[in-house]
């Protein structure tokens, strides 16, 4: 571990409103545990930050001692980006404030917040932006890599929806960026994840949906599984926005809906959202149930809030996962026997295949708008490997990449870089495609030496 000496920790601790931790210190390997248990790293020194003005002195200290340095806003990313071994991590755990204003609908929210922090504070208001689907995840992750979920098909990606941001970057200035000010910085963490500097406030525009949703699950036998998929296809085809429909295939939880004999069992799941007319929404489940026979189904007006968090038992902190994604302009054949045959190996009980449905509002956002380059992407596959113990390792990681590589002809190229896990630095250029040049400019710019790197990482020229 690298030794600081006594009196700089001291002076940084003096300029700061935070807190400073250290490896000696009783909470450090609980503020070192991020969400994926496969990455164990020690940092030497953590700062968790108080305010935004926390964070120029501690990009100095990190610069000035040549320390590595990584930024944690809910530390969920799968590869695992937020925490470095024997550097610096910027922690905003301390930050997590939402603050609503509903006459303008809009919501300023500090870097450490989750999606659960946003929801519980937008939805007093009875109001929303697209976010991801997991309470847990933290909106600055989700956000700088683009941001998807249930409203996504209606009101676009996260970044489509960023009215305002401020940053620090790499020599200590703090600004402010929209689409009047520091425009280029603003296009460039729309979808540029944390390669230009510290986030240290975002303002989202917000709509009104109301406090309660129609949707739940649909749960169908595995043995249907390619006519679900096959009608699914179809029906993709002109479901209407206010609707999102995505579909997993793993093996069934304990729901309290489906048979105990169905347990553990492998299942063909439909988690259906509809943000609409709530007779409408009714008509399309009684065609959605049409897809096969279903084992049981839990569906009806709930809080948006509960839906939002309907996934966190299955994607609690603590275990180890894996995960490998891929962009789809279409639902192919090919891709329908890929689901089917690797569903069929699923190496754990927690492992899971999603096909989630992005068609809408996205697509129509020119690629040269914003960072974030796939915008033709009407689908997203995401393996899901999970597991407990390390002595599983290599057989869960060989499993997600050999889905990976037999869907890779039916995808269409680019990439989410928010699922992309660590031994994937070759795909980066694909998924900026077009803009990754604008990229590295701005890179050079405002980086040139590459201090932000733990991130799917976007170099500076030469």
């Amino acid at each position: 571990m690298l030794q600081v000496e006594k009196s700089q920790i001291e002076k940084l601790k003096s300029s700061i409103e935070g807190r400073i931790i250290l490896p000696e210190d009783v909470d450090y390997d609980k503020a070192r545990t991020i969400w994926n248990a496969m990455i164990d790293r020690k940092p030497a020194i953590i700062v968790q930050c108080g305010s935004a003005e926390d964070v120029p002195p501690a990009i100095h200290f990190a610069k000035e001692k040549g320390l590595e340095l990584s930024v944690r806003g809910g530390g969920h990313h799968i590869a695992g980006n937020s925490i470095v071994d024997n550097g610096l991590t910027i922690d905003f755990s301390m930050m997590r404030k939402v603050k609503v204003d509903p006459q303008k609908k809009r919501a300023t929210v500090e870097p450490g917040a989750t999606l659960g922090d946003f929801d519980k504070a937008t939805q007093v208001h009875g109001l929303a932006t697209p976010t991801g689907i997991n309470s847990t995840t933290g909106i600055a992750g989700l956000t700088l890599g683009g941001g998807f979920g249930w409203l996504t098909r209606q009101y676009g990606l996260t970044i489509d929806n960023l009215v305002s941001a401020d940053i620090v970057t790499a020599d200590g200035e703090q600004l402010t960026l929209s689409k009047t000010q520091n425009t280029d910085l603003f296009w460039a963490i729309r979808g540029g994840g944390g390669n230009f500097g510290v986030i240290t406030r975002f303002e989202f525009e917000l709509y009104d949906i109301g406090t309660k949703t129609f949707g739940g699950l649909i749960v169908f036998p595995f043995e249907q599984v390619r006519k679900v998929l096959n009608r699914y296809r179809e029906f993709a085809k002109s479901a209407p926005l206010e609707l999102n429909v995505w579909i997993v295939v793993r093996h069934a939880p304990p729901l309290p809906f489906l048979p105990e004999e169905i347990h553990n069992k492998m299942v063909v799941v439909l988690p259906v959202f509809y943000n609409g007319d709530l007779r409408k929404g009714e008509n399309l489940v009684n065609y959605l149930r049409k897809f096969g026979n279903p084992l049981g189904e839990h569906v009806g007006r709930q809080p948006y809030v509960q839906w939002q968090q309907a996934f966190d038992p299955l994607l609690t902190p603590g275990a180890r996962n894996y995960w490998k994604s891929h962009n789809f302009t279409e639902i192919s054949d090919g891709l329908i026997d890929a689901i089917i045959k690797f569903a069929g190996t699923m190496p754990t009980l927690q492992t899971e295949i999603f096909l989630g449905m992005l068609s809408g509002v996205a697509n129509e956002v020119p690629v040269e708008a914003t960072a974030y380059a796939a915008r033709d992407a009407k689908f997203v596959v995401n393996v899901h490997g999970r597991w407990v113990e390390p002595i599983e390792d290599q057989k869960c990681v060989s499993w997600a990449r050999e889905f990976f590589e037999a869907t890779r002809s039916y995808a269409s190229g680019g990439a989410y870089v928010n699922f992309m896990t660590e031994d994937e630095k070759d795909r980066i250029s694909a998924a900026y495609s077009s803009n990754y040049q604008r990229l590295m400019e701005l890179k050079t710019k405002y980086d040139p030496d590459n201090l932000f790197h733990m991130n799917q990482n976007i170099k500076p020229q030469n």
